[in-house]
């Protein structure tokens, strides 16, 4: 722990002393008795309505503290809301203020306060915007006070409800028991278990603050539902972000490069990977049981200038299943016209489905919503995928196995022969896939699939690399869908709003053309974690092919031309379904020219 931080019992300590003057009136609190400290001269913001509290409501609250603390006591005789009361405080007492949806959302840093320290002292130390700030909730406890003042030297100090405090440190301290439970249990069941835990037996206790990172990481990334983690090396450390609702969000850093590479080089041991090789990429995967859940990681290793980098992919197939389980395209977000056409080419007895986009973009959700959809017990449904990322009744899942020897392509050859009707393919990567899938669609099955492209058009252009005859491909073909996931505006921190005419002009609009639109502007809360947002809806393009279409790929005709045909027939492209929701207020320009091309 780094000096400036020292976290040293006050026992062991000779008591620290403050110059700070008490703000209480003197017929309140005499300078021989005061007991108060005073904030640095850094006022609270006064909002609207928000005044100090008088001089007879804090005398008559020092008179009653007999039983309880002054703090409470105060609030309780000041009957004021938590988030007023704390705010009316922070300007009696000249302190800034933190509320509760910026307490919750920002990154605590136990590295340098331990979180034992934390809830002993009733206080954090956390990062906002790159600055460290000290938060505490008690303002009226010298001792404690002065405690804080000299472990976060040269930290600004902020004001906090003591019960948005206790929820913050509470939600850390329940990740870090789980930790401790996790490394128990693993020690545990270590024999006669095949299944790799979080934490190694053998690690020396050097190395038990390594173990701690790493599983404390890999729990939180759980209990968010982050589709990745993203373990960063720099000159200085090493950083942790999160991939939540597709953005990547900081969790924490860790000081020192040694330290550094002992976490990557942990993750390496936990996915089988060579150690002692930095200088090449290596991919692995490893299992983690959380309780009765079995969680899947997949490991990339990359080198970098200052090490290594490493990506952990999140796989919980039972989290994925129970919440895809008995989901419906219409829960998905899609537009009334994009569904009626999804069910209808869910119903076709034979054909080609074809869906891309990037990754994370809800590809396979949507193909398993199809497939749930004309799941009634009659049609023989096989899918091969790398890996199976979802869990259905009544279908028959094949996970690509390479080392094997089992690909798509081969086992596409395989499905064939065990009678299916309907089939997915995961991911059409090669040749062979694509000449088979397309051969599958000729001869009677119908195949949901997916590929990498950045909209239905450039789908043509990936088949022709792939050297697929034309003519077979548009005949096997009978749609194409691009989608993508667009965040949804939080709706307890969402407020309507106007744009200038530059940012609508930026974003491809024009004042006449947005006349009626509801545009909301977020700021983050409690509800969504800071972020602004809450939830994701798809948007999507649909090309479905007709015998002019057909023609102009056959004729190999420039895609330009394909683009303003299928327009014409009513193609609604990406950036116009991610405006209709701009429209209705569910999420914010900002967020659609993130994801869509103006």
């Amino acid at each position: 722990m780094p000096e400036a931080f020292d976290a040293t019992p006050e026992s062991a300590k000779p008591a620290p002393t403050s110059s700070r003057a008490c703000p209480l009136p003197q017929d309140v609190c005499s300078p021989q008795t005061c007991d108060v400290p005073v904030g640095a001269g850094m006022p609270a913001k006064n909002p609207a309505k928000i005044s100090a509290y008088p001089r007879d409501l804090l005398a008559q609250a020092r008179l009653q503290a007999t039983d309880e603390r002054l703090l409470d006591c105060l609030e309780r005789l000041a009957c004021d809301t938590p988030d007023t009361f704390t705010r009316r405080l922070g300007l009696t007492l000249h302190y800034p203020v933190l509320d509760s949806h910026s307490l919750l959302a920002s990154t605590p840093r136990f590295d340098k306060l331990a979180l034992a320290q934390c809830l002993k002292r009733e206080c954090v130390l956390i990062e906002q915007g790159g600055q460290l700030l000290g938060v505490f909730a008690d303002p009226f406890d010298p001792a404690r006070l002065a405690w804080i003042d000299d472990v976060l030297q040269g930290a600004p100090l902020y004001l906090a409800h003591a019960a948005d405090l206790a929820t913050f440190l509470a939600r850390h301290e329940e990740s870090f028991h789980a930790v401790d439970a996790l490394d128990h249990d693993a020690e545990a069941s270590s024999e006669g278990d095949p299944l790799q835990r979080l934490s190694l037996a053998s690690i020396s206790e050097d190395q038990s603050r390594v173990v701690k990172l790493v599983n404390s990481t890999l729990y939180d990334a759980l209990k968010l539902h982050a589709s990745d983690i993203h373990l960063g090396m720099t000159g200085q450390g090493l950083t942790i972000k999160y991939r939540i609702d597709g953005v990547l969000n900081g969790a924490g850093k860790a000081s020192g490069s040694a330290f550094a590479d002992q976490v990557i080089s942990r993750i390496k041991v936990m996915a089988e990977l060579d150690i002692g090789e930095k200088r090449v990429p290596q991919d692995g995967r490893f299992k983690v049981a959380v309780g009765d859940r079995q969680i899947d990681f997949r490991v990339s290793i990359m080198p970098s200038i200052f090490g290594e980098d490493a990506v952990l992919r999140v796989l919980d197939k039972q989290d994925l299943s129970d919440r895809v389980s008995g989901v419906q395209l219409q829960a998905l977000g899609f537009a009334d016209e994009t569904l009626r056409a999804l069910r209808r080419l869910a119903a076709e007895p034979y054909g080609m489905i074809l869906v891309t986009g990037p990754t994370g973009s809800g590809k396979t959700t949507t193909l398993y919503a199809m497939i749930s959809e004309i799941n009634h017990g009659v049609d023989k449904i096989i899918t091969i995928e790398d890996p199976v990322e979802y869990q259905l009744p009544g279908v028959l899942q094949i996970p690509v196995n390479e080392k094997k020897g089992l690909t798509f392509a081969r086992g596409l050859r395989s499905i064939l022969r065990h009678d299916p009707d309907k089939i997915l393919v995961g991911e059409i990567r090669d040749p062979d896939t694509a000449q088979i899938a397309v051969q599958s669609a000729l001869t009677g099955h119908l195949v949901f699939t997916t590929i990498h492209a950045n909209n239905v058009f450039d789908v043509i252009g990936r088949f022709s690399q792939m050297q697929v005859d034309p003519y077979s491909f548009v005949s096997a073909l009978n749609a194409v869908l691009a989608q993508r996931l667009i965040r949804l505006a939080c709706p307890h921190c969402a407020t309507p709003c106007e744009h200038d005419d530059d940012t609508l002009y930026g974003s491809g609009l024009t004042r006449e053309g947005v006349a009626g639109w509801t545009f909301v502007r977020v700021k983050g809360c409690g509800h969504c974690r800071g972020s602004g947002y809450r939830g994701r809806s798809a948007i999507a393009e649909l090309l479905h092919l007709d015998d002019d279409l057909r023609q102009m790929i056959v004729e190999r005709r420039p895609l330009a031309q394909i683009k303003t045909l299928a327009c014409q027939r009513g193609l609604r492209l990406l950036r116009a379904s991610a405006l209709d929701l701009v429209r209705d207020g569910r999420t914010t320009l900002e967020e659609i020219n993130r994801v869509t091309f103006i």
